[in-house]
């Protein structure tokens, strides 16, 4: 029943999805075809009114080199033949760059061609006039007669313009209507899409207030069984980490028992190579040789008793001294053993400590040499100028304790044999540190778990039993 509800309320929102769709689809292709031809208008409209300002300023620079060219004509000053030949340069500018502005447009670069024509037939003139006037310096009779022949030069050149601008007038008034004509286009479908979206959200309320109580019924029971899902994962996941945490411990307990049984089986042959050994040197000749061979046997003898000794060490259950201590205080001890390493590889350090320092019970010399055991393994594994990030938490009344760097990481296959004893991937570990380390964590009935990704870093979480609240404090907590 749930799913024929749900899927009937689903079937009505996907089509009002898609009407809303193909609604806002036909807005969007009308309203981008009306403003790419209001763009266009507008363009239109600019490339007009440019065009009618450039023959303005073509007219202005041929009246103003005019200008320039009888007062040189009456004063004989240079600057004023110079600037004559400024506003000539100016208006061949303008008339260049509006030929360019029209170049797409045959009927208006003949105009211009016409006009230009009319441009130079007066500069011709202007400058013939200056070639005779150069030559005798005075205002002949000849200059003054050719005055009624420049003015009507310049008419020429002034009314040509004007039938221009007022063609471009014309055709930016034609633009500008169609400029309008497209903005109220657009403004009457956008009221028409205004309206169409407020009937569709009235019928989509409607719609919506008739089926949302089956849909909150619906709702309800799912929620219930997501809630006992959730509720059953969470059981499997902690049942899934005491299995994992059983696993290890046994595992410990494992390699505790061959440990064992291997120093047992090793130190009765190597008692008996000592004697031999001792016998030896008694007996046999003091020569250099031969102390040189039974120094040899006693030092490696000495060795394997040794490692015997430290795999024996970090796999026997430790004996603990417990005292109540705060995990922030702990971890900031350890760090200050390894502060030598860290300033040595230029190592950043982040803290970030819980509020509540969570209290524990724990062997605080043990606890610290497993946090500075850690601390050292994400230190070596990390370049010059790595990050080291120390964290405490509390969660489910137990204290946590996350330690992650940014080093090589660790793959599958080093991951499952990470608490292995004599397993290392440095060129000089012993491969005891971490068994020895998870040694004290389990003895405190601590657990201990890894996250890496190669070339990415790894995290080492352990989480200790919060410790009871003191009903009367015997010393600070600082």
């Amino acid at each position: 029943m749930i799913k024929t509800i749900v899927d009937k309320i689903a079937q009505r929102v996907r089509l009002g999805y898609l009407t809303a769709f193909i609604i806002l689809l036909i807005t969007y292709i009308v309203s981008f075809i009306a403003t790419q031809n209001v763009m266009r208008q507008a363009r239109l409209v600019n490339h007009s009114s440019e065009v009618v300002h450039r023959l303005e300023n073509i007219v202005s620079y041929v009246t103003q080199s005019e200008s320039e060219a009888r007062g040189y004509l009456i004063t004989s000053r240079q600057d004023l033949k110079y600037r004559y030949f400024q506003r000539k340069a100016s208006a061949d500018s303008a008339m260049s760059t509006l030929r360019l502005m029209t170049y797409d447009n045959p009927p208006q670069n003949r105009e211009l061609d016409t006009l230009s024509g009319l441009m130079g037939e007066k500069f011709s003139w202007i400058e013939r006039q200056f070639g005779t006037f150069d030559s005798a310096h005075i205002i002949s009779k000849g200059i003054l007669d050719a005055a009624e022949q420049g003015i009507l030069r310049m008419n020429r050149v002034e009314d040509y313009a004007l039938k221009m601008e007022t063609q471009e007038r014309q055709l930016w008034i034609h633009q500008d209507a169609q400029f309008t004509r497209y903005s109220n286009l657009i403004r009457i479908f956008n009221i028409v899409s205004l309206v169409v979206a407020i009937l569709f959200t009235i019928y989509s309320l409607l719609t919506f207030n008739k089926e949302n109580k089956e849909k909150q019924e619906a709702n309800a029971e799912a929620d219930s069984y997501r809630k006992q899902l959730e509720l059953q994962v969470k059981k499997l996941e902690a049942m899934n980490q005491e299995l994992i945490e059983l696993r290890e411990i046994e595992k410990f307990a494992s390699t505790g028992r061959i440990a064992r049984t291997i120093a047992h089986e090793v130190r009765n042959p190597l008692t008996n190579i000592n004697l031999a050994t001792e016998q030896l040197s008694h007996e046999m000749p003091a020569t250099p040789e031969v102390s040189l061979l039974l120094e040899m046997i006693s030092r490696n003898s000495k060795r394997i008793n040794q490692l015997i000794n430290d795999l024996l060490s970090a796999t026997r259950k430790s004996e603990l001294s417990l005292e109540r201590a705060y995990l922030n205080e702990l971890l900031d001890h350890s760090l200050e053993y390894a502060m030598d390493r860290i300033e040595l590889k230029h190592i950043r350090v982040k803290k970030n400590y819980v509020a509540d320092e969570c209290p524990v019970m724990v062997d605080v010399p043990k606890i610290e040499l497993a946090f500075l055991n850690i601390i050292v393994n994400a230190i070596e594994s990390m370049e010059d100028h790595g990050l080291l990030v120390i964290s405490t938490s509390l969660k489910n009344d137990r204290c946590q304790v996350a330690i992650s760097d940014t080093g090589k990481g660790i793959d599958k296959a080093q991951m499952d044999r990470l608490f292995e004893p004599y397993y290392t991937t440095k060129e000089r570990g012993t491969g005891l540190g971490l068994t020895h380390t998870q040694n004290i964590i389990l003895a405190h009935s601590a657990s201990i778990s890894v996250e890496s990704e190669s070339g990415k870093g790894t995290t080492m979480t352990l989480s200790f039993e919060r410790a009871p609240a003191l009903t009367e404090a015997p010393f600070p907590a600082h």
